[in-house]
């Protein structure tokens, strides 16, 4: 910062420095006496221009008095609007463009300004506060960081769910719908029902589209000792892999996982057991899909050929889908071109049976 409060003063200095007056510096600008006041004066910029001419008649550099005018002009500037900070101090915290985009976030008629809103929706008293919901990931560390799409992600399954009218939980009941959903698992049509039987087992089933980076697949979290509830983000529509994805996430509420703290299951494609609630949770998904005995059996038969006749045939004596197996299929043969066909999608067929939170549509809930 120069020693020079304001650009007249220092093109006053150089001028002195020369022995010259106002007048000599007009004649030499090739102007008049009047427009050089004005810059003494402060009442008249000093363009890049008028720098260029100053800086060639005063045998000064240029950016000397383009720095000064600058910082002038930024010292007598008006202070910016109180929201620049306060969405700047969100964006270092939130993907707030993508939760305003997706509707989380309401600047024209929510309640409240966008930091107020921001609070309410993260539970928290001040951007600055540590979210109030604990977490755990896949990973062997409970207490790791989680990304910030995804902790958003999380709390909007929570506040989605935390408006659901639900039964009272029964751990019975759940079993009983696994069974019920066990019969459904060969019709991709038939997925409509799983929002019903998870709500008459006192599940608050949620479904919201991830955010962009998130890579985030399932989580199981309680409300209360009550109020379990299994969020999904269908972030691959295939039929697989919502039933692996759900029943894992079953699995976790069944034997009372998540109670202290969010299981947030991200990339269950590339998923290995780095803990025993995860391990216990692959195996009875694996399971649902299909019975670990009989397809070992099927694959040692048929290995290294497996024909579409005989893996739908497969498929229809188990009762499962074709892409149940077919998915099963790539992962031990490492093969994911196999019989793409089968894996069907999904979202279509759920989004006939409840809500869902993204492309495109938003969940009204109180704000």
């Amino acid at each position: 910062m120069t020693d020079y409060q304001t650009p007249g003063e220092f093109v006053r200095a150089t001028m002195a420095a020369k022995g010259w007056t106002q007048t000599d510096l007009a004649f030499a600008l090739g102007t008049t006496t009047a427009a050089v006041n004005q810059i003494l004066s402060n009442k008249r910029g000093i363009s890049a221009n008028m720098a260029r001419a100053l800086g060639t008649a005063l045998d000064c550099a240029p950016e000397a008095f383009a720095r000064v005018q600058a910082e002038w002009d930024v010292r007598n500037a008006e202070p910016p609007a109180d929201d620049v900070a306060a969405r700047s101090r969100v964006l270092t915290k939130y993907p707030l463009r993508e939760m305003i985009k997706r509707g989380w976030i309401d600047l024209e008629h929510g309640k409240g300004s966008v930091e107020e809103q921001v609070c309410r929706f993260f539970n928290v008293d001040s951007i600055e506060a540590v979210p109030s919901i604990r977490h755990s990931a896949k990973k062997t560390d409970y207490d790791v960081d989680m990304p910030p799409s995804q902790l958003a992600w999380l709390f909007r399954v929570r506040q989605i769910a935390s408006e659901m009218p639900v039964v009272p939980f029964s751990k019975v009941g759940l079993e009983r719908a696994v069974e019920a959903m066990r019969e459904k698992r060969a019709d991709e049509t038939d997925v409509r029902y799983v929002p019903r039987l998870l709500n008459e087992a006192g599940v608050r089933f949620v479904v919201v589209e991830s955010l962009p980076g998130s890579k985030i697949d399932g989580v199981c979290f309680w409300l209360d000792d009550s109020s379990p509830v299994i969020g999904m983000s269908l972030r691959f529509d295939r039929i697989d892999n919502f039933w692996f994805v759900l029943m894992h996430e079953c699995a976790h509420v069944l034997h009372g996982h998540g109670r202290d703290a969010a299981i947030v299951d991200s990339e269950l494609d590339m998923l290995t057991s780095v803990n025993e609630e995860e391990a216990i949770a692959n195996r009875e998904a694996a399971a649902f899909c299909v019975p670990p005995d009989k397809l070992q059996s099927f694959f040692l038969r048929k290995k290294p050929f497996f024909a579409e006749i005989e893996v739908m045939a497969f498929a229809k004596r188990v009762g499962a889908h074709p892409g149940l197996v077919v998915a099963q299929l790539q992962r031990m043969l490492n093969r994911y071109d196999l019989l793409r066909r089968h894996l069907v999608t999904i979202r279509d067929q759920l989004a006939r049976a409840m809500m869902m939170d993204g492309w495109g549509d938003t969940i009204p809930v109180d704000k």
